[in-house]
This record gives C-alpha cells, structure tokens and sequence, in this order.
C-alpha cells in the first residue's frame, strides 16, 4: 500500500480515542465497584452513563448526582477528569502546541496508577504521530462510520443475504440516496 500511496499520512481521529478512553474509564469503575462492593459500598451502583455520557445527555436529577459523586475521590473520578481533560487535545490549531499538550496530559495519565488508563495512554503515545497528523489534515473517518454503521444495521436486520448482489443491492438503496420518486407527466 506504500508503493501506491508514498505520501499518505495516517491519521488517527478522535471518535477511537474517545472509545478507548471511555472503555478505561469503564474498567476502572468495574474494578472499584466490585471492590467497594465487597466492603458494602454501594455508591457505584447504577452510575456507568453518568462517567460514560457526556453532560448534555444526562437529565438534571443524573446531573446532580454525578456532581455528588465526582467529589468522593473514587478512581473512577480520576480516571474520568483524564479521559475529559483529553478533548481539549482536539481543539488545538497547532501540531505543537498539540504536542505539549499531549505531553503533559501523558505524565499525569501514567502517573494516575490506574491500569487501564495507563495501558491506552502508553497506546496513544506508541500513536502520537498519527494522532498528531489530524492537525495537518483535520480530516476523521467519521462518514465512512457512519456508512459502516448503517451497513452492518442492515446486514443485522436482514438476518444474511442470499446473495453478495442482494447484499450490494440493499446497500446502494439505502446509502446512494437514490431518487426513486416516479416521473408523472403533468396534466
């Protein structure tokens, strides 16, 4: 693919990241809730959409909670103020103010002793340049997302296809936009 393509650049978009943040974030409250469980601590309980949501989708009453909760020096806070402190990544102009953004994001990350979230900050680091490349491009995947997304709907719904040109078939209609409206001629 190289030899085709000698000047591409991969870039690595935010949408993964985000992903895999939320899924550290997610193991480190698994863990600590399994833990303040066993000493009957229930304050975990029922709180995976407040750490994993963002602010806009929680109702007022999850809002308040989620206050509540951040404030009692759980892991599961730390590693949720990492995996949010992250977004501000994306919004830099320049690849190094990026850079040294990363950089410092990186010392408090591996520090945080909190595995998972070491675990994708060293991922992200092993990726930096390729992280670092969406500030020259400013590009993402998220159309060709968005278009697997709904293919896989379809190949789900249809419970499998007879045929591959059954299959490409229902792909085309459903993501060419195709216009099938009749031509009436007008009276």
């Amino acid at each position: 693919m190289a030899r085709q393509t000698p000047d591409a650049e991969l870039v690595h978009d935010k949408f993964h990241v985000a992903k895999h943040l939320g899924e550290a974030v997610d193991k480190v409250r698994r863990a600590e809730h399994k833990a303040l469980q066993a000493a009957d601590d229930d304050r975990l309980k029922g709180t995976r959409q407040l750490w994993l949501f963002s602010k806009p989708n929680l109702s007022p009453a999850q809002r308040r909670k989620f206050e509540g909760i951040k404030q009692r020096g759980l892991q599961t806070a730390r590693a949720w103020a990492l995996k949010e402190q992250f977004r501000w990544f994306w919004r830099y102009v320049y690849t190094t103010s990026a850079a040294d953004f990363f950089e410092r994001w990186y010392a408090w990350a591996v520090r945080c002793r909190l595995r998972p979230v070491v675990k994708v900050a060293k991922m992200l680091k092993r990726h930096l340049p390729q992280l670092l490349s969406y500030f020259r491009h400013r590009i993402t995947n998220a159309v060709s997302e968005g278009f697997n997304s709904v293919i896989q709907a379809l190949k789900y719904a249809a419970r499998g296809f007879r045929s591959f040109a059954n299959y490409r078939t229902r792909i085309l209609f459903f993501c060419g936009k195709l216009d099938l409206k009749p031509d009436l001629p007008c009276h």
